[in-house]
């Protein structure tokens, strides 16, 4: 088991206290091109919908234009959500990103909403389609789409994608439960794990994954990353600081009030409630917050402890300078190597 994993970087598009949309995707290009820079391997974006706070709804669109802007960082998904979606139209999208920047492309896939059950409605249209009951059914044709794997008597057998067919993207499966690590392992796909909202499951689920793993034309063996929220400063308190309105944040979430990213200063002001301080320390125990040598003993104890290949940092600070900042803070602690200038 490595004690130095791949480092990666999710990005979720934080619309902060003060800004507008249009400055955190932005700030989603500046951010990528600088993390390229410091030689993190894959850039993400995630997908979500009604969350004033987060501006990433459309990452096909967010992909084309990070991918534009980059040379040597992978691009991709983490992740568009399968059931908001038609697969023939997922397999156009991404065929045709692949076609603009080959061998670049990665295509995370979730299977839940990434939202709230109306706004899922109002994605989805129609009624029934409001479950995740049909994933392996969607997961199979956007397959299809990309393979040209139908069986004979499927209808959609003479459906062509274009692009599509025949520029297929890496494609993992993402989860936060037991249910997308045995798929993921039945088919001999990478597995993205939810570790930053779901660390309780973290470890159960990687072993369904590596006990239930096929080798296929992907993978001869298991690949698993997780998800993990980083802040690092140069002092402890410095990183608690910037951290603090994270816990603010996902309370307004929950009780169904959500907003754009607080500032440092909110955060301090508020009182929270013995129930709430629950919540939040539910939320936070995962997190990982501190020093750059916090940080890199944090983060190498627990690819050590789970056996993971690969860490997806998120962070989610107000100020887009101190995400800037730790995210290299962390690179320079775990001695990440930048990729040549072309290849």
């Amino acid at each position: 088991m490595s004690t130095s994993p791949i480092l990666s970087v999710l990005d979720l598009a934080p619309v902060v206290q003060g800004s507008t949309p249009a400055e955190a995707l932005h700030n989603t290009i500046d951010l990528a091109q600088h993390v390229e820079q410091l030689g993190y391997r894959r850039y993400w974006m995630a997908e979500h919908h009604n969350m004033p706070g987060i501006a990433s709804s459309a990452p096909a669109v967010m992909i084309a234009h990070v991918a534009a802007a980059t040379s040597t960082i992978r691009v991709g998904s983490g992740g568009v959500m399968l059931p908001n979606h038609s697969p023939l139209v997922v397999a156009e999208q991404f065929g045709t990103l692949v076609a603009l920047h080959p061998d670049r492309i990665d295509l995370g896939i979730g299977r839940a909403p990434g939202t709230d059950p109306l706004t899922a409605h109002a994605l989805r249209r129609a009624p029934l389609a409001t479950t995740s009951d049909d994933f392996p059914q969607q997961f199979g044709e956007l397959l299809g789409f990309f393979d040209g794997s139908f069986a004979e008597t499927h209808p959609y057998r003479n459906i062509h994608a274009v692009p599509g067919r025949g520029y297929r993207p890496a494609i993992w499966l993402l989860g936060s439960s037991d249910f997308s690590a045995q798929l993921a392992g039945l088919m001999g796909l990478p597995f993205s794990f939810a570790h930053h909202f779901a660390s309780a499951n973290t470890e159960p689920a990687l072993a369904i994954y590596r006990a239930s793993f096929r080798p296929s034309a992907v993978l001869d063996r298991p690949y698993a990353m997780l998800g993990v929220n980083v802040v690092c400063a140069p002092s402890d308190a410095e990183a608690r600081w910037f951290a603090a309105p994270s816990a603010l944040a996902i309370l307004r979430l929950r009780s169904g009030r959500p907003g754009k990213y607080p500032t440092p200063e909110e955060a301090a002001e508020y009182t929270f409630t013995p129930a709430e301080r629950e919540v939040v320390r539910g939320w936070t125990s995962a997190h990982v917050v501190g020093t750059p040598e916090r940080v890199r003993d944090d983060l190498r104890e627990l690819a050590a402890r789970t056996g993971a290949d690969e860490l997806m940092l998120t962070t989610v600070v107000h100020g887009h300078a101190e995400r800037r900042r730790s995210y290299e803070l962390v690179a320079n602690a775990m001695e990440v190597t930048p990729l040549p200038a072309s290849r």
